[in-house]
């Protein structure tokens, strides 16, 4: 018997010591394992991704291709763990796992490959994958590899908790998503590329101690199998192949649905980390809250939240709510978690028992590589329209507990009104010789909503009135009387008519990027040459500065312009300037070429040049002192290409110009105070920045706020001394712009676009 204390209770044997605290640091040392690698698989996404988005103009759809890699990638190394588990257990896996971790070492510190620096014109896609397959490929598999692997390690340790390990699938995505939040608020502004390369380096090699530590108390333990305890839904059957179909598809809708809301908000704010961790650390999220022993909140309650969120989301699509971007950006964000939550708790109703936990989070994984595949390959290649957002809504609503296929006359009849309906919203011109009007369709998608909150309980009605909404909304969504939908790489274009044909608009996202006026008043085509509008006035302050070179130089002048659009920038030229256009996306070179759409360029500068590519890389080609001026007008709607606005591209765009020119750059931004980040750049260069801040025009009487297509701009204008600025510099709407002393300069291996938010909402 044990022995007993002074006051008279018994003490523990020493061998149940040295037993409780075995799996006191057994639970320790798999946990923090598990925790790290998860921040480490996770930080990598925003790193590396940050590295290679200007190699491809800061587009928004770098980081969809990067989530398509890093969700392929964790497949593969979901499959290593299965396989590794299935068939070398024990002191095998882990030494075979110890030399994967090792040989990922080849490939730090993290950096782009040799080679590959500059994209082909076509091909984006396929080449970006190549590119992150050889750069950070060994690792991020080795990495994706030890959740699911750790958590069948430790299922076979004897621990008391062992039974159910996938309370540490929870822990492994606490880790990722503090990393993920940590990144655009505590990592990015504070430090630069290279330094966070080098620690997350660091921290790799200590993973590497922690995993053969695991590695240790596995091969010490008694090398249990898995237990059989059911596990979620109490099934002991193995599970089947109509069950791994559901794991994927429940994993699939809030993969390709994580990809679509980013592109989403990206487009019209910035293609970068703040904007793509706040999702997909909502994704991570919303497994950590499933997969707990005891959720934090119930699943019932987002069950019921989420219909009136979507409802809401479908509402900003139809109806202009006077709602600011960080409204919006809210009513996307928590109709996307509360969707993942939804679906990622039907998922965890059916996981296995403990033997079948890596073949489930294959499954899992599959889902989310064909989710994110079709959101971010496939879609775009179907549809010239962003069809993949509402249409991965639409499956999610399929995803509510209690979805079932119809099988009584009730929902037959359901089905036949339907479609009645359908055909009477979409095309009643068809039926009765009559369109609703743009100001009244709105009133209808509302009416449409509230039917669909009302048969919410059931997932299939619910989700058969939200595409009704959708499709309504697609065909009434505009007042232009023909628009055309062109989508590249970059994003959508959208070529529109106003009503009565008067002028033509090219958009991207919810930005107009050039208009051109087509017909008078009296409807007749213009043929003479176009007059610049929208930001290419000769009032305004692009038209000034280059109005300003011209008179300075007093001779033809040679102007680089980064970015084409519709080609505006070709009217504000006089015989004999040479322009050469900078442009990355081939679909908007063929759209200003088309006389069908536009014609700035055909009737003002047929012979300007057109160099295709990154303008960065391409720019860099031309001869030094080859430009008089070069206007830097590159953005995605509104979303900024950092790359085009640091200190490395300044000094390029200097070395390009002459001693007199000038660097004109578009800051206008919705969201983003950026003349203060164009001062730093150019003061680190020795150059001076004068900020045009009045209307359209010079003076700052001149309003035309009511005048169609004419725009109010903010230029930064740069040059290398005030000589250079000529008669900007006696104007009153020019201020010399002095950098800000508390804000670090903008360079290749720093940016921070939180400070250019902030600083835009003072």
């Amino acid at each position: 018997m044990a022995e007993k204390s002074r006051g008279g209770r018994r003490k523990r044997p020493a061998t149940a010591l040295l037993s409780i605290d075995n799996h006191g640091v057994t639970l320790a040392v798999f946990a923090v394992a598990i925790f790290l690698s998860a921040g480490l698989l996770f930080s990598m996404q925003p790193l590396f991704t940050k590295m290679v988005l200007p190699t491809l103009g800061g587009a928004p759809s770098v980081w969809s291709v990067a989530l398509v890699f890093f969700q392929a990638a964790l497949l593969g190394g979901y499959l290593y763990a299965h396989l590794l588990t299935r068939h070398l257990p024990g002191r095998q896996s882990v030494v075979l796992h110890l030399l994967v971790m090792l040989a990922a070492t080849l490939a730090l510190p993290l950096g782009m490959a040799a080679g590959w620096g500059r994209p082909p014109a076509e091909g984006e896609f396929l080449w970006l994958l190549g590119l992150f397959a050889v750069s950070i490929g060994l690792p991020f598999f080795a990495l994706s590899a030890n959740g699911p692997l750790l958590q069948a390690w430790y299922a076979r340790t004897g621990h008391p908790s062992a039974k159910d390990p996938y309370f540490l699938y929870a822990a492994s995505n606490i880790g990722s998503f503090l990393a993920l939040l940590s990144y655009p608020f505590l990592v990015e502004p504070f430090s630069r590329v290279s330094e966070q390369a080098e620690f997350w380096s660091g921290l790799f090699y200590v993973l590497i101690v922690l995993i053969a530590c695991c590695g240790v108390l596995l091969v010490r333990s008694k090398d249990a199998a898995p237990s059989a305890v059911p596990v979620g839904t109490g099934a002991l059957a193995a599970p089947n192949h109509w069950d791994a179909a559901i794991w994927a598809a429940l994993a699939a809708v809030p993969a390709g649905l994580m990809i679509a809301v980013t592109a989403h908000i990206s487009t019209d704010i910035a293609a970068a980390p703040l904007l793509w961790v706040i999702p997909l650390a909502l994704y991570l999220l919303s497994f950590v809250l499933v997969f707990q022993t005891k959720p934090v909140v119930p699943l019932r309650y987002f069950v019921a939240v989420q219909p009136f969120l979507i409802a809401a989301l479908v509402a900003t699509f139809a109806v202009s709510l006077n709602l600011n971007i960080l409204a919006l950006f809210a009513i996307h964000i928590a109709t996307f978690f509360v969707t993942a939550v939804v679906c990622h708790g039907e998922l965890a109703k059916r996981r296995p028992p403990a033997r079948y936990l890596t073949s489930f989070y294959l499954w899992m994984a599959v889902g989310g590589v064909v989710g994110g595949l079709v959101t971010a390959m496939v879609a775009p290649g179907l549809f010239n329209w962003v069809a993949e957002y509402p249409l991965l809504i639409i499956a999610a609503v399929l995803c509510r507990p209690g979805f079932a296929m119809p099988d009584d006359r009730e929902n037959r009849i359901f089905w036949a009104a339907a479609l009645a309906v359908l055909v009477l919203l979409a095309i009643p011109h068809v039926a009765f010789g009559y369109e609703f009007a743009h100001d009244s369709y709105g009133g209808v998608v509302l009416v449409l909503l509230a039917v669909a909150l009302v048969l919410s309980p059931d997932p299939l009605k619910f989700a058969a009135v939200i595409a009704l909404a959708f499709v309504f909304i697609r065909i009434y969504d505009t007042e232009a009387v023909g628009r055309t939908s062109i989508r590249s790489f970059f994003g959508v274009h959208k070529i529109l008519d106003t009503p009565g044909g008067e002028y033509r608009v090219l958009m991207h996202g919810t930005t107009i990027h050039g208009a051109q006026r087509v017909r008078d008043a009296e409807g007749n085509p213009i043929r003479s040459r176009p007059e610049p509008i929208t930001y290419y006035t000769t009032n305004s302050g692009i038209g000034q500065s280059i109005a300003a070179v011209r008179e300075n130089k007093g001779e033809p002048i040679r102007i680089a312009a980064i970015g084409l659009g519709t080609g505006s920038v070709a009217c504000l030229t006089e015989p004999g300037d040479a322009l050469t256009f900078y442009e990355i996306d081939r679909t908007v070179v063929r759209i200003s070429r088309d006389d069908n759409y536009f014609t700035f360029i055909a009737n003002c500068a047929p012979d300007a040049s057109v160099i295709l590519g990154d303008a960065r890389l391409t720019l860099a080609d031309a001869p030094d002192g080859a430009y008089d001026i070069i206007i830097v007008d590159a953005f995605t709607s509104d979303a900024i290409p950092v790359h085009l606005l640091t200190h490395e591209a300044m000094e390029v765009y200097l070395r390009k110009l002459v001693p007199d020119g000038l660097v004109v750059l578009h800051v206008s931004n919705r969201h983003l105070e950026l003349s203060s980040v164009v001062a730093g750049v150019a003061a680190a260069s020795g150059a001076i920045t004068r900020v045009h801040t009045g209307g359209a025009g010079d003076n700052d009487e001149d309003d035309y706020s009511d005048t169609a297509y004419r725009y109010s701009t903010n230029v930064a204008v740069v040059g290398r001394d005030d000589e250079a600025f000529g008669a900007l510099a006696t104007r009153g709407s020019w201020e010399v712009k002095e950098p800000d002393p508390k804000q670090w300069i903008w360079t290749d291996d720093y940016s921070n676009l939180i400070g250019a938010l902030m600083r835009n909402l003072r």
